[in-house]
């Protein structure tokens, strides 16, 4: 089983803001912070996703944990963002795995720079001395800032660009970055999260479709954990 790097199992942040999409990922993310001993700040993006209804997750995630949540509100950034199945309603999800080159079209360009680069300077408003984001091995093929490699370099990129204004200590976390969706799903049975209060379905319709990627994999996850799934999904 992988597990966060060593350094990271041992770093303790006062208070983190998390970027909440209401899923799997996050809301482990979440609860494994908190499990840590820190303050959390949840904060949530409307850029115009057809499956916007992770939101309202993101909310119930963080009322179970006493925590805040903000939402942002990008629409008008969204609606420039044409390319993608997931900001424009006339191209189709597409079915399969993350490894499919049809998940291309699920790519929002520059997605978690953006959300990162503001939950940055809530951050620094906040004072807090952490930023956190659910990114995992299953998303390097398809998502190029989901990666080890996006992580470093967006860190190296705040700490110049806000040099003198970070709190002690400040760090970007993605403590899952090297793990799989199966791997998270085991750490969060271990936490206790409550996983049918969460969100993966990219079409964001009322019931999981059971089919989109997003999906897919979270199936997988909990299959290859032998751990009962409690999402209700439209496909068997």
């Amino acid at each position: 089983m992988n597990t966060p790097d060593a350094s990271a199992e041992h770093r303790h942040p006062r208070h983190t803001v998390v970027i909440a999409s209401g899923g799997l990922d996050s809301t482990v993310l979440a609860y494994w912070l908190a499990a840590r001993g820190s303050r959390l700040t949840l904060l949530s993006f409307d850029y115009g996703q057809r499956h916007r209804v992770e939101v309202n997750y993101a909310r119930g995630i963080a009322e179970l944990l006493g925590s805040r949540h903000e939402v942002i509100d990008l629409t008008s950034l969204g609606v420039l963002l044409t390319g993608s199945a997931l900001t424009n309603e006339t191209m189709p999800v597409p079915d399969g795995h993350y490894t499919d080159t049809s998940m291309a079209t699920t790519v929002v360009p520059n997605r978690n720079a953006v959300m990162l680069d503001i939950a940055v300077s809530v951050a620094i408003a906040l004072r807090a001395d952490a930023v956190a984001f659910g990114a995992h091995a299953g998303d390097h093929t398809i998502y190029p800032d989901c990666t080890p490699t996006f992580v470093d370099r967006f860190s190296r990129s705040v700490a110049a660009a806000n040099d003198g204004l970070l709190p002690e200590g400040f760090e970007v976390l993605a403590p899952f970055v090297s793990m799989s969706k199966t791997d998270i799903v085991r750490i969060g049975t271990a936490l206790a999260v409550p996983f049918a209060r969460t969100w993966t379905c990219y079409r964001g319709q009322d019931t999981h479709c059971g089919t989109c990627g997003s999906c897919v994999e979270r199936r997988e996850a909990f299959r290859d954990n032998d751990i009962n799934d409690p999402t209700v999904y439209q496909s068997a």
